[in-house]
């Protein structure tokens, strides 16, 4: 099938728009502070090790591309926006991790097919607007009987409720366009992957989240560092009545959350299976 010039045109300025989001804020302070050791249980949870190639798919700074890479894997780290990889560059420095970081699409990945022992995800493929376009390029660059594991955020968790409660507060996104919390669902999973993957594993968990003392401290760090929710704001730039119900709705959504003394509880859907063909 041809694809038209113009819906080319229309998926190229797609993507810059989701590149320049994530370079808004502040994304590897949230991944430093707020979920730190998520990707070490997606790494955990692959187990890969020495003489491993590992794909660290919409790596962003590298929350699982740097635990794998200590746990002796050889590891190559591929996001769409190029600030991210540079922190992810630094991010690496400290503890001796050895990554190599490109620059690439998660629906269209510059690797050879079957280059990869295992290619992980945590809280990054979810954000490719197309999903099965993403699934097919995790199952491509994997090879036979390698592991593609992903942690992602489910649709009734709070990061999910997120998302939903911004809808209201920015543009309705252009068609096909599927939403990022999709992935956080295993039937979902499943239907994308279908018998191409093998020994599939599919467990919720919670990240628990103790970095705010309240609900107005998540919603100034959100607002101030997280690309998506620094978007919705601008989006909303000289409508006052229309930010302080941002304010206030994200304020509320933390609190109600809250199961104590500011700590939450952040549902995820951690799924692992192996590629059969």
């Amino acid at each position: 099938m041809t694809v038209q010039p113009d819906t080319m045109e229309a998926d190229r300025a797609l993507k810059a728009r989701h590149r320049a989001m994530w370079a808004l804020g502040d994304y590897p302070s949230v991944a430093t502070e707020v979920i730190p050791h998520l990707g070490a249980t997606l790494v955990a949870a692959c187990a890969p090790g020495p003489g491993d190639r590992v794909l660290d798919v919409a790596a962003g700074a590298g929350n699982a591309a740097i635990p794998a890479a200590l746990a002796g894997a050889e590891v190559v780290a591929c996001d769409l926006t190029p600030e991210l990889l540079e922190a992810g560059r630094a991010l690496a420095a400290g503890p001796g991790a050895r990554v190599d970081w490109r620059e690439g699409d998660a629906e269209a990945l510059p690797f050879p097919a079957g280059s990869f022992d295992a290619v992980l995800s945590c809280v990054g493929v979810m954000f490719a607007p197309h999903h099965r376009a993403a699934a097919d390029e995790l199952v491509r660059v994997c090879r036979p009987g390698g592991v593609i594991g992903l942690i992602n955020w489910t649709p009734r968790g709070f990061i999910g409720q997120l998302f939903a409660l911004m809808k209201a507060y920015t543009p309705a996104p252009p068609p096909g366009v599927q939403p990022p919390p999709l992935w956080g669902d295993a039937g979902h999973v499943r239907d994308l992957f279908g018998d191409r993957v093998a020994e599939v594993s599919a467990t919720v968990g919670a990240a628990v989240i103790d970095r705010f003392a309240d609900g107005a401290q998540f919603r100034d760090f959100f607002k101030a560092r997280y690309g998506p929710t620094v978007a919705a704001y601008r989006n909303l730039a000289g409508d006052a009545d229309r930010v302080a119900a941002l304010d206030r709705d994200l304020e509320d959504l933390a609190r109600r959350h809250d199961r104590g003394n500011g700590v939450m509880d952040w549902e995820y859907l951690l799924w692992t299976g192996r590629r059969t063909r």
